[in-house]
């Protein structure tokens, strides 16, 4: 943090009594909250140098909770911007060409400030802070923002698998423990629900493109081209066509600087669960019990109430 700790969220920092947990991969670390949003300890420490980034106006910002469809995302953008050439777009893993805004570095990852430092604008930046963390220099900018949302249902067990297999995150626990993390907040980036509803109600005001993850699986190419004309682009008819193939699931899970293998196996350990699982709308009644799906169905009404955001849970 700085010194003197005279940004607004350097008195709002509540350090953990917990220490990081070093096990036989990789250090795990703990969480501290950052105006109420439990943030990993290495970046809630570095929160200021994040807060004080000045984006350029010609910047775009991809915007979501954990495991809602980043990747995908990042994937499109990049191949849109390129017009579908399938060999820039391997040019590098897909952390360096769209670096990773809050994350600072450690010997297995890059400081996202850092690549960002050494790119020329326009860039394509990644972050999971909800919307009251960004930066204000995006808004006061007008950058350009994409969101994608997931239904909670299935975020939450893309994000406990992804907890499973990522040793630098807290231990999920059991699944049955799990779900009342996520219920509460209790994980890295904070609340789902609060998240959501932060971008939901910004997105008039601040020309936000808000996608669902849901939408993009049941007709790609039209959530590819609604992304294409957010971005002011044109491209012919069979370049698109390529761009959906590309970013598939199955295309990208064999791609090599999309599918995260390029993460030390010390970091993420595709053995436990690969970092892209499944992919799948639905994926969620292989996980709930009826007991489970009446409890979290029943929070959900009450987190979500007075706010009509149009999830689905299949298609």
């Amino acid at each position: 943090m700085s010194e003197g700790g005279n940004t607004p969220y350097s008195n709002s920092i509540q350090r953990t009594s917990a220490s990081i947990q070093c096990h036989q991969r990789i250090c795990k670390f703990p969480l501290i909250n950052v105006r109420g949003v439990p943030l990993m300890s290495y970046i809630a420490n570095n929160f200021d140098s994040i807060w004080d980034f000045k984006p350029d106006p010609s910047d775009l910002l991809i915007a979501t909770y954990p495991k809602a469809g980043t990747t995908w995302a990042q994937e499109i953008v990049d191949l849109l911007l390129h017009n579908g050439d399938a060999e820039i777009c391997r040019r590098a893993p897909v952390t360096e060409r769209v670096p990773f805004l809050e994350i600072f570095a450690t010997p297995e990852t890059p400081s996202g400030l850092e690549l960002l430092s050494k790119m020329d604008p326009p860039r394509v930046i990644k972050t999971h802070l909800p919307f009251q963390l960004v930066p204000p220099g995006f808004w006061e900018n007008k950058c350009k923002t994409i969101y994608v949302a997931r239904n909670a249902r299935d975020n939450l067990v893309s994000y406990y698998h992804f907890d499973r297999m990522n040793m630098a995150h807290p231990e999920p626990g059991p699944w049955e423990g799990y779900i009342h993390k996520f219920m509460r907040g209790e994980l890295s980036w904070g609340s789902w629900y609060e998240h959501v509803k932060g971008y939901w109600k910004e997105r008039e005001e601040r020309n936000i493109l808000y996608l669902f993850y849901e939408d993009m699986k049941e007709n790609p190419r039209r959530e590819v081209e609604r992304i294409m004309r957010y971005l002011e682009l044109s491209l012919a008819d069979d370049v698109i066509g390529r761009i959906v193939a590309l970013t598939s699931f199955e295309s990208m899970k064999d791609n090599p600087m999309a599918n995260y293998t390029f993460i030390p196996e010390r970091v993420f350990v595709h053995s436990i669960s690969p970092f892209m699982r499944k992919g799948e709308v639905g994926d969620w009644t292989n996980h709930f019990t009826p007991e489970q799906l009446r409890m979290f169905e029943e929070d959900y009404e009450k987190q979500m109430d007075e706010f009509d955001i149009p999830f689905r849970t299949n298609i």
